[in-house]
């Protein structure tokens, strides 16, 4: 899958690690102007930023528990990047507890993150894109929204109202040639996955019809892909990147 981005502003959060990264350095490879956030590691973030290809790029501090402070940092962003073109919507957190014994607060505390999150950078940005008559918002869902899991009634909540954010969202702002679009990975390789444990490896492998895990540069691509012109009539969609894992 290719993707010409040369030219275009995107902001990525959650960017400095796992899929995140992957994404950046993804965007960055084809000619994109990258700002992305990280939540607290900013080595993670200098680090990330040295190996990127091309000038321009930078990283900024999002909490998006803040909700009050995600607006304006948005906006002093974009005036930084000089206009944008495309918002990838990638930052969130896992708090995993089977539902008898979760706390109000870790429930309250993943939507906040990650779909209240969304919400937030996604209308933050929505001015911009629709003066520009043009702009492509991409947020990361998850196969949970799909499948639900043992212990992630909130992940897998949070997952599933992006999803249905994105349709409304894609309905919303196709009059100003806005798009929206969510990616759901299934396992990626990471290292919460390089940890487990042979058992637990192969029980997920066998659930897998293309027989291996994702490499979070696969999602990139996918993401890389609905934020350039080759994707120009595509919105409201869903794209499964999962080896087969749900069909």
């Amino acid at each position: 899958m290719s993707a010409n981005l040369a030219g275009q502003n995107i902001i990525v959060t959650g960017g400095s690690r796992g899929i995140g990264k992957a994404i950046v350095k993804k965007l960055a490879s084809q000619g994109a102007r990258l700002a992305f956030s990280y939540a607290s590691r900013v080595d993670a973030a200098e680090a990330l930023l040295k190996e990127l290809p091309g000038e321009g790029h930078f990283h900024f501090s999002l909490n998006l528990a803040e909700a009050e402070k995600v607006d304006s940092i948005m906006q002093e962003t974009i005036k930084k990047l000089g206009g944008l073109n495309g918002l990838v919507n990638n930052a969130g957190i896992t708090k995993d507890q089977i539902l008898l014994r979760m706390k109000e607060e870790d429930f309250d505390s993943v939507i906040q993150t990650n779909l209240k999150g969304t919400y937030l950078c996604s209308k933050a940005v929505l001015k911009t894109m629709m003066k520009a008559r043009g702009g492509s918002i991409v947020n990361l869902s998850s196969v949970i929204a799909h499948t639900g899991n043992s212990g992630q009634a909130n992940y897998a909540a949070s997952k599933a109202g992006i999803e249905a954010f994105t349709r409304s969202l894609a309905n919303e702002m196709a009059s100003r040639n806005v798009r929206a679009n969510s990616v759901a990975p299934g396992f990626i390789a990471t290292e919460m996955t390089d940890s487990l444990g042979d058992e637990v490896k192969e029980k997920i492998l066998a659930s897998i019809p293309l027989g291996r895990i994702a490499e979070a540069e696969e999602v990139a691509s996918v993401v890389s892909f609905l934020l350039s012109n080759e994707a120009s009539y595509i919105t409201g969609q869903t794209i499964h990147v999962n080896g087969g894992l749900r069909m």
